[in-house]
């Protein structure tokens, strides 16, 4: 494994999947990091240096059918049992004795499903701009949610999402990030042609909106394993444009995590980490080390959260 100051790529076998693993630092600790759609390990560049700068092995991984992974066929494939078993496999893999689980958009709701179910025991996790998942729940029978979701049931149409996402040289990943994006600066081209040119490749679109289709058939069968409190130390970093998801279903995490830190990042986009790394790790790096995490600059603790008709400050406003 790299031991150096630069990230490599590694093949790791995990659950019956080859999964292309970006990976930084050595020791003990691993730092697994879980992106999100229509992403990459490559959305992890500014966080695994510092991880590793931190003493934490720090892998991020081509989550199964995206970029270099294996690309298991069927909508079945793609279950949230599957993909938190994948998370066990990976912890195996690593031979590690502690784990700090990171995840963002579809990464951050399986950290939420593993935190819950996972069978490897976790020491932390961390979640970006994903809500806990009663509150996505609760959040999907409001107008104002569904009507930010759309994509998520156009998603479910056989192969017309496809091609229209794959047109013009995956044209709209691009879109994706640039156009959702405050700090549009953050999204050149160069960056831009990882995603899309990941996305172009063949079964790559059909695995990654595999995820979503598998996601409604199984809503049933998620809901009966319920919802179980999560009491790992978590960090929940939310930036607070985010087009797909409104701030709202971030009230009241407290009633699932036991021991939350909640920071938002006011003019950040859903793509905080990429668009916000110096914030971010500088949020990220205080909490690991244990020390008070700052608020985002011009953000005081007082005005932390927006507080909703009734709510108490008190319970909102995210931790130490």
């Amino acid at each position: 494994m790299n031991t150096g100051a630069t990230i490599e790529h590694h093949t790791i076998r995990a659950n019956g999947i080859d999964f292309n693993v970006a990976a930084i630092g050595s020791g003990d600790r691993l730092a697994l990091c879980l992106h999100g759609f229509p992403e990459s390990s490559f959305s992890w560049r500014y966080q695994l240096p510092l991880l590793a700068r931190l003493g934490y092995r720090a892998w991020a991984p081509d989550l199964r059918g995206y970029g270099a992974s294996t690309r298991p066929l069927g909508v079945g494939a793609y279950a949230l049992e599957h993909l938190e078993e994948d998370v066990a496999a990976l912890i195996e893999a690593s031979g590690a004795k502690e784990v700090v689980l990171v995840g963002h958009d579809w990464g951050a709701l399986i950290a939420w499903y593993y935190a819950m179910f996972g069978r490897i025991p976790i020491a932390r996790l961390v979640i970006m701009n994903v809500p806990h998942p009663a509150l996505a729940q609760k959040g999907l029978r409001t107008w104002r949610q569904l009507a930010k979701s759309w994509y998520i049931f156009f998603f479910q149409i056989p192969w017309l999402p496809e091609f229209g996402l794959a047109r013009n040289g995956c044209e709209a990943i691009g879109r994706v990030f640039r156009g959702m994006a405050v700090d549009k600066s953050r999204f050149p081209d160069e960056v831009l042609r990882v995603y899309k040119d990941a996305a172009a490749a063949p079964g790559a679109l059909t695995a990654m909106l595999n995820y979503y289709r598998a996601l409604i058939r199984g809503l049933r069968r998620n809901r009966r394993r319920g919802i179980a409190r999560i009491d790992v130390p978590t960090l929940m970093i939310w930036g607070e444009v985010d087009a797909a998801l409104g701030k709202e279903l971030t009230y009241g995490t407290e009633q699932f995590v036991s021991n939350l830190t909640l920071r938002y990042l006011p003019n950040v986009s859903h793509w905080v980490q990429q668009e916000a790394p110096e914030t971010v790790n500088t949020m990220l790096e205080a909490w690991l080390l244990n020390r008070s995490v700052p608020y985002a600059p011009g953000v005081t603790a007082a005005s932390a959260v927006p507080q909703p008709p009734g709510a108490k400050p008190s319970t909102l406003n995210g931790g130490s």
